[in-house]
């Protein structure tokens, strides 16, 4: 019998084991990577795709696209996909992102036969009708709308701006720009991004050879590429202003956003920038929570983070304070950063974020579709799993003499961009 009186004994965490996906690769050059494990006759299947360069011109196409997929085909109205997605008890979604876009099936395997030809003709015969069009167009400048009027919006929004300018990352539309979308650009679009040669299609979940031989048959066949996908990106050009007061006179909180950019995941000092922004804002006992939440009183929740994109990074804090106690907390949110600086961070604080770091990531890693996840992590940044192996050698390691170091490498307060939204 377990004595329950007696707590679990404290172990430190090793390693971090992660699994590895089988690959093959299509004739038409799709690539499907494989992630075996489970006991349930349940897969999850994506289906990714690198967005195409981005045009300011046209800067919503790229969502419009992913977001209208299942909005119907050649053969299938909308609702007749839902329908029968449903029936055999299958989910589908679509998700968009700043640098790929994703088609996700979760279906029981013996429903495959049915499934994946549904999301064939998704992916080979959307017809984006001008109906939904108009629909998608209305529905999205309402919620635009709704959500310019949320101070931490616009300060995201206008941060995302000054960091990233014309680029994916800056995208900041109003509500004209929606007027840019026509139908005949969002065929042309489609037929560029979702050919087979900008597919990397994964699956996780219990994969047997029936399993992917059947997602072979269907997506080998009858899918070809008719052109060259341009999945380049304009160069990122940083604003030169870089303080933004965006007065709101009624506002009874002022939303705070500021950050500069930094290193993304490929640079090799990345973990341990991570372990900085951890001690920073982090996790729920960061300096900064511990000061301009706990102490102070400013805020019900401050925090920072670090953005990670394949054309550079950013570390950037996020609060919404009270709008007569607003400069009061920028003056704390500098003086932890100058602390960060000058002076050493205690061995039993360090000793905590090394524990919430490493355990956060065993924590995140729960069942075979966090491993593919984990993998795409790594696969897109052109990274391999050697990249954990020394994310956690650094969390163990860093020292408080490096960690001082890095931060005055990085965080010079005098380049953040600062954006306030309320009253100042």
């Amino acid at each position: 019998m377990i004595d329950r009186k007696l707590a679990p004994e404290f172990r430190a965490i090793e390693n971090i084991n992660l699994l590895r996906p089988e690959k093959k690769t299509l004739a038409n050059g799709s690539e499907i990577f494989c992630f075996n494990s489970g006991d349930q006759e349940l897969v999850r299947i994506e289906w990714i795709f690198t967005n195409l360069r981005f045009d300011p011109a046209k800067p919503l196409l790229n969502m419009a696209v992913n977001t209208m997929l299942t909005d119907g085909t050649n053969t299938l109205t909308g609702a007749e996909i839902a329908d029968k997605i449903d029936f055999y008890g299958a989910f589908l979604s679509v998700d968009y992102g700043f640098e790929q876009s994703l088609v996700t099936l979760y279906s029981l395997t013996k429903h495959l036969g049915k499934t994946l030809p549904v999301v064939k003709d998704i992916l080979t015969n959307s017809i984006f009708p001008q109906k939904e069009l108009d629909t998608f167009i209305r529905n999205q400048q309402q919620k635009l709308q709704v959500s310019l009027q949320k101070n931490d919006v616009v300060a995201r929004r206008t941060f995302n701006k000054a960091l990233y300018g014309d680029t994916i990352y800056g995208l900041a539309p109003d509500l004209d720009t929606y007027k840019t979308l026509h139908r005949d650009d969002l065929l042309a679009h489609f037929k560029q991004m979702y050919q087979p040669s900008n597919c990397s299609i994964i699956i996780a979940g219990k994969v047997e050879q029936a399993t992917l031989d059947v997602l072979t048959a269907t997506f080998e066949s009858a899918w070809e590429n008719s052109t060259v996908a341009d999945t380049t990106q304009p160069e990122v050009n940083h604003a030169s202003e870089h303080f933004y007061f965006i007065e709101k006179p009624e506002a009874l909180q002022s939303a705070i956003r500021m950050g500069l950019p930094v290193i993304n995941r490929e640079h090799p000092d990345f973990p341990a920038v991570q372990v900085l922004n951890t001690v920073l804002g982090g996790y729920f006992g960061s300096r900064l929570m511990n000061n301009i939440r706990e102490d102070k009183g400013y805020t019900y929740g401050i925090g920072s983070g670090i953005s990670s994109h394949k054309q550079g990074g950013a570390l950037f804090i996020a609060t919404e304070v009270g709008a007569d106690v607003c400069k009061a907390a920028t003056i704390e949110i500098e003086k932890e950063i100058t602390l960060l600086k000058t002076d050493l961070i205690a061995d039993e604080e360090l000793s905590l974020v090394r524990n919430y770091m490493l355990g956060s990531l065993l924590g995140s890693l729960e069942n075979v579709f966090s491993h593919a996840d984990k993998f795409k992590n790594l696969y897109f940044s052109g990274m391999d799993y050697e990249y954990y192996d020394r994310y956690t050698a650094v969390v163990k390691s860093v020292t408080a003499d490096e960690l001082l170091k890095l931060a005055n490498q990085h965080l010079n307060f005098d380049q953040f961009y600062k954006v306030i939204v309320g009253k100042y």
